[in-house]
């Protein structure tokens, strides 16, 4: 790798092909903190949100996720302010299903004709002609889930999307959909605190499915003095977020983290994290402790 190495730590994250050909380096960034406080409205320093985004391509990351609702629209402006046109290396993924009121607010709807319009505006937004992975961000109960993949598929098949992903789903749910389309990704909370989406992942590296945990860098007490992560820091000159992000990558190659942040100094502390390597004997007492 050499110097690739040193200027682009996420390249040594490895590498998955979303859908078995859209290819990104592992270790991606999630761009949900560009925006306002409660993820709503524009970020407090848009300058610094601009450099955060082009310095994580700088750094190696060829997968950027985010989503209509952050702001909304206010992450989707952004990634093309900073990055367009776009590196042909360069997935931008996003997602549609939650609408916002305000602050905090997140509601699911799964209306065909609304998950059409939150495409189209999408596609304009980021500048993109095609959407690599588009994502049901929920699945609204109120509609059909039949409905609301139909019109991803429909969407896919007129080319304005490549591949459809989901978020926040069951086994089942995943079982269910892939009867209607292909799917290719499934995006659920997990980290090394919280991996009560277990049976997911393992479903998802069963049947090649990329698996995107949200909130990948919670540690939980484990960061504590004393603390498992604690002592394995120490050892490896890693903060307890860099052990945590390195457990993932460890965890599954189907395993595509997506650490977010709004400040250039943590994101570059956090793609550092692909460079550190784990013993087989510290991942195993990080999982346990967990």
């Amino acid at each position: 790798m050499g110097d690739d190495a040193g200027r682009q730590p996420a390249k040594a994250s490895g590498t998955y092909r979303i859908g078995g050909d859209l290819q990104v380096d592992r270790l991606g960034y999630g761009a949900m903190q560009l925006t306002g406080p409660g993820v709503w409205g524009d970020p407090r320093d848009p300058e610094e949100a601009v450099r955060v985004l082009r310095r994580a391509y700088e750094l190696g990351v060829t997968f950027i996720d985010t989503a209509d609702s952050y702001g909304p629209f206010v992450s989707e402006l952004l990634i093309r302010r900073a990055l367009h046109p776009y590196a042909d290396d360069l997935v931008v993924a996003t997602k549609a299903g939650l609408t916002r009121s305000g602050p905090g607010d997140w509601r699911p709807v799964g209306r065909p004709e609304y998950l059409r319009q939150q495409c189209e505006l999408s596609l304009r937004h980021l500048g993109l002609e095609a959407i690599g992975l588009y994502q049901l961000h929920r699945i609204d109960a109120k509609v059909p889930l039949a409905d609301q993949l139909g019109e991803l598929a429909l969407l896919k098949q007129e080319g304005k999307i490549r591949h459809i992903g989901l978020s926040e789903v069951t086994v089942a749910q995943i079982e269910q959909a892939r009867r209607i389309t292909p799917i290719v990704s499934v995006q659920n909370l997990y980290n090394l605190a919280d991996r009560s989406a277990e049976d997911v992942l393992d479903h998802c590296e069963r049947n090649d499915l990329a698996f995107i945990p949200w909130f990948p860098i919670a540690t939980g007490n484990l960061a504590k003095p004393g603390g498992p992560l604690d002592a394995i820091s120490t050892d490896h000159g890693a903060t307890p977020a860099q052990l945590a992000l390195a457990w993932l990558l460890r965890r599954s190659p189907v395993v595509l983290p997506i650490p977010g942040t709004s400040s250039v100094a943590h994101l570059e502390e956090n793609v550092a994290a692909a460079q550190v390597q784990l013993t087989d004997d510290e991942y195993a007492a990080l999982a346990k402790a967990a």
